[in-house]
């Protein structure tokens, strides 16, 4: 994938990654108004957003799919994997959450987090130029610049974006199961006691306890996609280097060999990060129902 003066010179290694790294940006400031935060809010990841979206309707569909299918008979095979998935999900959430009413928002809540986690990170079993490729061809033509990255759990911001929503979800049920005055004076009671003198420290703690579950909930996710991204980078510039090379026998088979491994392991990882995010989910509205 060339960077935006393609045409001069075949990219580096380097001018590789980096415009595999570049998000697809919408602007949304508006003439006269002085951006004045650190943060430029303006602008968000149009990739992101998009193929989030998408694949969370994806997601929707393929177990409403299975929902109006479902037969009391013997199921078929679809039907036996998402029943299969569903009752693990509830079976953790039961170990969780003793709360039946809860769980019954809760339980598919997590089904939902977990399937669609596991799709977006797929995304990443994708050849790396596949999209971004297409896009090239594409993007430039409608207006939008060059640029395209496919894993939307690679990009901060939705993966903060969606420990964000756990943590909306668990001040949600702290309020509804113990009441806003109850919450309240768990806020200032609890770790350490209830005494007025502990008060300003308790609630202390207990905002750096929601402040580090949101942000580690989020980097974890972040992390670990990010990182799988780059090795995929890292093992098709091997394939390229095959290209510009009538000597590199050795990176094409390292190509092959490298990235097949790396696919096989990808899949344990891509699972087991879903899994992580929707059963730290399950958690933290579990603790939403506990008392100090």
């Amino acid at each position: 994938m060339a960077a935006e003066n393609a045409g001069a010179h075949a990219p580096t290694a380097g001018e590789y990654i980096q415009h595999h790294l570049q998000h697809l940006q919408m602007n949304f400031s508006f003439e006269g108004v002085k951006q004045t935060s650190i943060v430029d809010f303006s602008l968000f990841n149009l990739d992101s957003v998009v193929l989030s979206v998408f694949l969370g309707v994806v997601g929707c569909f393929v177990l409403w799919s299975a929902a109006r299918k479902a037969t009391s008979g013997v199921p078929g095979r679809f039907q036996a994997a998402v029943e299969l998935l569903s009752e693990m999900v509830e079976n953790q959430a039961k170990g969780v959450i003793s709360n039946a009413n809860s769980r019954k928002l809760i339980s598919p809540l997590a089904l939902t987090v977990f399937v669609w986690i596991f799709l977006m990170n797929a995304m990443d079993m994708l050849p790396v130029d596949l999209l971004p490729g297409a896009w090239h061809a594409v993007g430039p033509a409608l207006g939008f610049k060059d640029y395209m990255r496919v894993v939307p759990t690679a990009d901060l911001s939705t993966t903060l974006g969606l420990s964000c929503s756990v943590l909306l979800i668990c001040l949600f049920y702290n309020v509804k199961i113990k009441g806003l005055g109850g919450w309240v004076h768990e806020l200032i009671s609890a770790p350490f006691g209830d005494h007025w003198a502990l008060y300003p420290i308790n609630f202390l703690m207990q905002m750096i306890e929601y402040l580090a579950k949101t942000v580690s909930h989020g980097m974890r996710l972040f992390g670990n996609m990010f990182a799988g991204e780059l090795v995929f980078m890292l093992i098709a510039l091997m394939g390229g280097g095959w290209a510009l090379s009538a000597t590199g026998v050795g990176l094409a088979i390292g190509h092959i060999i490298g990235g097949t491994v790396w696919t096989l392991f990808h899949i344990l990882v891509i699972t087991l990060q879903a899994f992580i995010f929707m059963m730290l989910t399950l958690v933290y509205t579990g603790q939403a129902h506990d008392a100090h």
